[in-house]
């Protein structure tokens, strides 16, 4: 339950940044929900292969290069969904940056109290 729960509000957060940045467009609630699932999928598959082969740039430039892997998989994910598309490499950059922070806010409003 609380997986769905995430991924509603990665779906959320998506939707919102799509609203908000005019170089990324998605279609409807429905594609909201299709890019957040395949975000997570390609997180959980792809990115971490991306980061085994470009740990050596990853060390020299101290994790900066991060940010370009999540960019990389955000125009992946415009590749493969119809209805999402991000207009260039740094909008998939900035979406990148501001879906973290905003998932982050997010995901705190579900965390409970541990007592």
């Amino acid at each position: 339950m609380k997986l769905i729960i995430k991924l509603l509000l990665n779906a959320i957060a998506v939707f919102i940044l799509a609203h908000v940045l005019s170089g990324v467009f998605v279609d409807g609630y429905l594609t909201a929900i299709i890019v957040a699932v395949v975000l997570s999928i390609l997180n959980l598959l792809v990115k971490p292969i991306l980061i085994i082969f470009t740990l050596p740039i990853t060390i020299v430039t101290l994790g900066l290069f991060l940010l370009v892997i999540n960019a990389l998989i955000i125009l992946l994910a415009d590749k493969l969904i119809e209805g999402f598309s991000v207009s260039s490499i740094w909008w998939a950059i900035l979406f990148s940056i501001l879906l973290s922070i905003l998932q982050s806010i997010l995901h705190s409003l579900l965390k409970e109290d541990k007592k």
